[in-house]
């Protein structure tokens, strides 16, 4: 896979959440022993597991969009890949510390969210600072030397 393809896939997989969020079907609701949320609109758990709410599915939505948009072209998809990475990491490492775990009561950042942040904080990580760009580009035209 190169970068590309992990720019149209991430935007395509967090479109999807951002959406799924907004189907009563797919939530479940908030365990007891999670936080109150100010904000508590759509606020369950996704697919029983996922805590989120109004504002988490549309911030999932905005970096759907944006990796969506930014498949087009390789220094694009890289820069999605690399604030993905950072703003995932930080987002994972929020959901430890009391009270920065629900960013205030905005946005539910605790229980499964802090591991699945965190891989997703690592794949981006991979194809935003490491991945070899040359290889993009043999990937997308393997008669170039």
């Amino acid at each position: 896979m190169n970068t590309r393809s992990f720019a149209l896939i991430f935007g395509i997989l967090f479109l999807a959440a951002g959406i799924a969020g907004f189907i009563p079907a797919l939530m479940g609701d908030p365990d007891p022993d999670h936080p109150a949320m100010i904000v508590d609109q759509n606020y369950g758990r996704l697919f029983n597991i996922l805590p989120v709410n109004i504002l988490h599915n549309l911030v999932h939505i905005a970096f759907g969009l944006w990796g969506l948009l930014a498949y087009r072209t390789f220094s694009a998809a890289r820069l999605y890949a690399r604030v993905v990475a950072v703003s995932y990491a930080i987002l994972a490492l929020f959901g430890l510390i009391p009270g920065l775990n629900t960013l205030f009561g905005l946005v539910p950042l605790f229980s499964n969210d802090v591991w699945f942040h965190a891989l997703l904080a690592v794949i981006a990580a991979y194809f935003g600072f490491i991945h070899n760009p040359r290889e993009d580009r043999q990937t997308a035209y393997p008669d170039a030397r």
